[in-house]
């Protein structure tokens, strides 16, 4: 919300809640289109001004909170990594600070700002657990859950642990790492991947997931949705039972597989 605020109070800031109308949304999505910004973070620029309106009417702060406009919210991005892109994306990067958010990304499904703000003190080792949410921030975080760490990320974790130069799991210098968006970009370009981004680390991890058949209720818990509805109307497509069911009830029964067999479909004689 802190970092959304930024990007409204030029407009709103100084503004009677009751006065601010539809033209004003207009504006300020034609604004922030104009400048580049992805159209699902200005979807939601306005559904926190409107959040902000509604708690200040039940407040008493103002009469009534006006209607917010704001553009519809964008479909799901369908790009995710094949497991030997994102072995490229790993031999790529070069620095031990990225390689290490590599594996983090993809085996905890985690958030960038979760894994570059993630402390060592929320990592552990010996029960193989990683808190993504801090206890001591009292903001409430996106999708932050407790996850395992699989055997790959904890031979990772071990060794970065070894050097560690700070209390962030992922630092550099001596520093904590504000970014990775240049770093996935030159590995990406190297590995010679188009369309990677953060965000497709998380998809990625989470495709990987329903392909294999882990339940969408367990894949829920692990992406931090505070309800699987959220997780199957995304991811649900990926799964290789999906609608199979359905698909079968519409078979006209003319070809027949037997049962077990590898041989291609046979008319149906009976």
């Amino acid at each position: 919300m802190k970092h959304t605020w930024k990007a409204l109070k030029d407009r709103f800031g100084d503004r009677d809640g009751e006065s601010i109308t539809k033209e004003d949304c207009r504006a300020h999505t034609a604004e922030r289109h104009k400048k580049g910004i992805a159209d699902g973070t200005i979807h939601t620029e306005p559904g926190h001004l409107r959040m902000v309106l509604v708690w200040g009417e039940k407040n008493g702060l103002i009469a009534k909170a006006p209607p917010v406009e704001r553009p519809k919210k964008p479909e799901p991005k369908n790009r995710y990594m094949t497991r030997e892109e994102a072995r490229k994306m790993l031999a790529e990067a070069r620095t031990p600070h990225l390689r290490l958010a590599f594996h983090l990304m993809l085996a905890t499904a985690a958030r960038v700002t979760a894994i570059l703000e993630l402390t060592w003190d929320r990592v552990d080792l010996e029960r193989k657990l990683i808190y993504l949410r801090d206890p001591s921030d009292a903001a409430r975080r996106k999708g932050r859950a407790i996850v395992p760490i699989n055997t790959t990320l904890l031979a990772v974790l071990k060794e970065a642990r070894t050097g560690a130069m700070t209390d962030y799991v992922v630092d550099w210098a001596g520093q904590p790492v504000k970014s990775l968006k240049k770093g996935i970009a030159t590995a990406a370009d190297k590995a010679g991947l188009d369309g990677i981004s953060a965000h497709v680390f998380r998809h990625t991890a989470a495709v990987w997931m329903i392909e294999a058949g882990v339940p969408m209720e367990e894949v829920s818990q692990y992406l931090g949705h505070k309800n699987s509805a959220i997780t199957s109307r995304v991811y649900a497509r990926y799964s290789p039972t999906h609608l199979r069911k359905a698909a079968e009830a519409l078979d006209m029964g003319i070809y027949v597989v037997p049962s077990g067999s590898s041989e291609p479909a046979k008319e149906n004689t009976k």
